[in-house]
């Protein structure tokens, strides 16, 4: 094993050799890290090893590619790989495939080589440091075939990165123990699916559900027996609320927690990762017997995600005491209202009021959630601080032209919905690109009813904009909309539009942020700052109080909402650790 210390007081070839195998073949990478001595902490050390990958030129990156075998390759068949490489095939069972599996592994190795002109790089011993399945591997090789190449060679970057680090758990006899039970508790949590769902092998749990109400026994049974919360309940929402209790009891409480629905076939980390970790910070001060000066209050929001009923934010709303009575008599798609599923799961309807938490108890809100976007994959970053949430709004719209004959209608006497839309799509794409932290989307776009021979007469579409601050998205919206009308004027058609949704933007409060900031920095990593482009419930709890939060890096380019949503535990243990720092900190301040 080796230590900070060691490397910190290594001369260069001394610390090259320390490091050596890190990364494949590629000596230098470490030589240039020397320079950056000393190190604090080991994240540093893998960011500086990372960092200075990134910033050499292309040639430098495609031969470090270039080092690494194929995967099951000749230079496996003729144990000619190196120790680390030998050791990350056979926990992946790839030295041991089947003579079907060996086949396809050595067409894909052929298929990606002729493609992209590198080996096919990734991490086969997985975001759990346990090794992947070999059908996860076959499948990861099938789908990267159909990336671009600079796409695809950052990815095989990314992968080479976690390689190392996993190579220097390893060096420095590191197990990210705290960030293994996050992932593990997500893993168990999966397990719990909808109907229809469960058969395809996809996660999808949306309001009270049995796999809804499996999930909340399991999070209250976690947080009870496994991690020594002081209360645990079920509210009349289904939220799941666990409260660890300070030095004294009758102190006012940080809150935090997000959501553990899902989405529709989504991933398991969305929402939920926000409940492991504070759920693991408080195991962590129950061990250890500590009490803070202030109580702790984690809740596994009921729904944030709308899948089942057209209410969004139900469980965070329930506690600003902005749940709408009318939600109840919506139905689901079997017709089954929301007030018939909250009394089928024991749940009190008259005892939702109650809910509504008192600004005045409470020190503000904190939110950990996967980034869902490429941002910190990008720049190979584990943490990003998050500055605001963005506001939205969002438009539902139809072009109507004239349906006419494709083949006897000329070019200049048509009235094309079809082609108008798509002209507004492109102003919608020119106009989110003109402000920084600006996104604008047309995300359906539909001839209703169309054929292959006809002028299309109407046209539906989505309209989705989103931007740090509310001016900022108004006057985009405004924008599109006049540029809509004059489309249409001179195109010959008409249009509707209506507002289907609006929310505020949320900044982080400042002195939240800057907890957060330090919380990160103790950590020996930069700070990293960057809006959110998708909503939280922390947007609702700022409403009522003060609000920040921190993201985390996503694996496969930060996809979310999509089963190919995952974090590693290495990230999840610096995530948990953090937030232990931010809790440090509130308890030195009190």
């Amino acid at each position: 094993m080796i230590t900070l210390e060691q490397l910190n007081t290594a001369s260069q070839a001394e610390f090259v050799q320390l490091l050596d195998g890190t990364y494949e073949h590629s000596p230098w990478i470490a030589a240039q890290a020397w320079a950056r001595r000393p190190f604090t902490s080991l994240a540093q050390l893998k960011l500086a090893l990372a960092e200075g990958v990134r910033s050499s030129d292309r040639a430098a990156q495609l031969a470090l590619i270039r080092a690494h075998p194929e995967l099951a390759g000749k230079a496996m068949v003729s144990q000619t790989l190196t120790a680390e490489s030998t050791n990350e095939q056979g926990k992946a069972g790839l030295t041991d495939c089947t003579h079907e599996e060996f086949a396809r592994i050595q067409q894909l190795n052929a298929d990606y080589s002729a493609r992209f002109g590198f080996p096919f790089t990734l991490a086969v011993r997985g975001p759990r440091g346990q090794g992947l399945p070999k059908a996860e591997i076959i499948a990861t090789f099938a789908r990267r075939l159909n990336n671009h190449p600079d796409f695809e060679l950052a990815e095989c970057l990314r992968n080479i990165h976690r390689i190392a680090e996993l190579r220097l758990n390893d060096k420095f006899g590191h197990s990210p123990d705290l960030g293994n039970l996050v992932w593990d508790w997500a893993e168990r949590l999966s397990t719990n699916t909808d109907p229809g769902y469960a058969e395809r092998g996809e996660l999808t749990v949306t309001y009270l559900t049995d796999a809804h109400r499996a999930c909340a026994q399991r999070l209250s049974h976690w947080m009870r027996e496994e991690c020594g919360f002081d209360e645990v309940s079920i509210d009349a929402v289904g939220n799941v609320v666990g409260i660890y209790h300070g030095s004294d009891p009758q102190a006012t409480r940080l809150l935090t927690g997000s959501h553990y629905d899902t989405v529709r076939n989504g991933g398991k980390y969305d929402g939920r990762l926000g409940i492991f970790v504070p759920m693991a910070c408080v195991r962590e001060l129950h061990r250890q017997g500590w009490r803070l000066p202030f109580g702790f209050e984690v809740v596994g929001f009921a729904e944030e995600e709308g899948q089942r009923y057209k209410a969004t934010f139900l469980g965070s709303g329930a506690l600003t005491g902005h749940f709408d009575a009318a939600w109840l008599d919506q139905q689901d798609t079997d017709g089954i209202t929301m007030r018939e599923a909250i009394n089928h799961a024991g749940l009190c309807i008259d005892d939702i009021p109650k809910l509504q938490r008192d600004p005045a108890r409470y020190l503000g809100f904190v939110e950990v959630h996967i980034e869902q976007g490429p941002v910190l994959n990008e720049v190979d970053l584990p943490l990003g601080i998050v500055t605001s949430i963005n506001g939205s709004v969002r438009f539902v719209g139809e072009i109507i032209g004239m349906a006419s004959h494709a083949g006897t209608t000329p070019m200049d006497r048509r009235r094309d919905a079809a082609t108008a839309a798509a002209e507004l799509a492109l102003y919608v794409e020119k106009r989110g690109s003109s402000v920084p932290h600006l996104v604008s989307t047309v995300g359906m776009l539909e001839v209703p009813n169309g054929s292959i021979n006809v002028v299309p007469g109407r046209c539906t579409f989505s309209l989705d904009i989103r931007a740090t601050t509310n001016e900022v998205r108004d006057a985009c919206a405004a924008d599109t909309r006049s540029a809509l009308q004059a489309i249409c004027e001179r195109r010959g058609v008409h249009y509707k539009l209506e507002e289907t949704m609006r929310a505020a933007a949320a900044p982080s409060a400042p002195k939240w942020q800057q907890r957060w900031e330090r919380a990160v920095e103790t950590l020996g990593l930069p700070v990293f700052r960057m809006p959110s482009g998708a909503g939280h419930d922390a947007m609702k709890l700022h409403e009522i109080m003060p609000q920040a939060m921190l993201f985390v890096r996503g694996l496969n380019a930060g996809i979310s909402h999509n089963p190919l949503e995952s974090i590693t535990s290495d990230d999840a243990d610096l995530c948990v650790r953090a937030f232990q720092n931010l809790l440090n900190q509130l308890a030195a301040e009190q």
